[in-house]
């Protein structure tokens, strides 16, 4: 068999399975959450999200709604240096993003059933 037959071989088997591929799994919300601070936002954004009282203060002084945080939960980045992912429980991470123009910090405490938002830097 020559290169080129194989060649075509190969290119319509690829093509038939990214078909397959597009209509099994186009409907679908599906995601790729590889990378470390991918899989933590996810999994933050995944749980019932829980706000302190401090927290709950800092939204009504900067009229921050829970949306907005939601954003920061989507588009922020996890800064690791500043988080503590030893802890057994709850790990605590600090979470930074852009809101309005400006630098947003959330300190998020995750545990297996929620997380819970302590303190908000804006």
């Amino acid at each position: 068999m020559s290169l080129l037959k194989r060649l075509m071989y190969y290119a319509g088997g690829f093509v038939i399975g990214l078909i397959i591929l597009f209509f099994f799994l186009g409907g679908k919300k599906t995601s790729c959450a590889y990378g470390p601070n991918a899989r933590v936002l996810k999994n933050i954004r995944l749980k019932e999200r829980v706000f302190s009282d401090a927290a709950k203060q800092t939204m009504q002084l900067k009229t921050i709604d829970t949306a907005e945080i939601s954003f920061v939960l989507t588009e922020g980045s996890v800064d690791f240096s500043k988080s503590n992912t030893k802890l057994d429980s709850c790990k605590s991470y600090v979470i930074e993003s852009t809101l309005r123009e400006k630098q947003i910090l959330l300190h998020v405490e995750n545990c297996n059933n929620q997380a819970k938002i302590n303190t908000i830097e804006y």
